[in-house]
């Protein structure tokens, strides 16, 4: 079974893992809520928006090593074509099923889902008050328009 794109990393994450990744971030989110910090929040923000989720990562690593294999073939030894051709197979065995070999590395080093790195943004925009002004609506339109302003 193919799990769903936003959980299928941390499906794959061993939980105290996953929840060690949670707490770290809740634990910045306490120490801004007990000051007011609005600046603090700012500057967290800004490095959120920098930091490279563990896709990013992933992607990035593979196409690093199928190039870095693809060279060595072409100028040392053929057989390093095991690694531009095994690379692949990694980045599809990730797209599928959500797991690869590098992922507990990356996962054990910090890299977080996009979905983890949204979920500290929106807890810190609702710490600094960006949603105090929505008004319920059923108009969900108008609500997303306001949260973009």
């Amino acid at each position: 079974m193919i799990p769903e794109t936003a959980l299928r990393v941390s499906n794959h994450t061993h939980p105290q893992l996953n929840d060690r990744i949670e707490q770290k971030w809740k634990d910045r989110l306490t120490d801004l809520r007990s000051n007011d910090r609005s600046a603090l929040i700012d500057r967290r923000l800004q490095e959120l928006d920098q930091e490279w989720d563990v896709e990013r990562t992933l992607q990035t690593n593979f196409a690093v090593l199928s190039l870095v294999g693809v060279a060595l073939a072409s100028k040392v030894d053929k057989r390093w074509l095991a690694l531009a051709l095994g690379v692949p197979a990694f980045m599809i065995q990730h797209a599928v099923q959500g797991w690869c070999p590098p992922l507990a590395v990356l996962r054990r080093l910090g890299f977080r889902t996009a979905r983890e790195i949204n979920e500290e943004r929106f807890a810190l925009k609702s710490l600094r008050g960006d949603f105090d002004d929505l008004h319920r609506s059923q108009d969900g339109a108008a609500a997303y328009d306001a949260v973009r302003q």
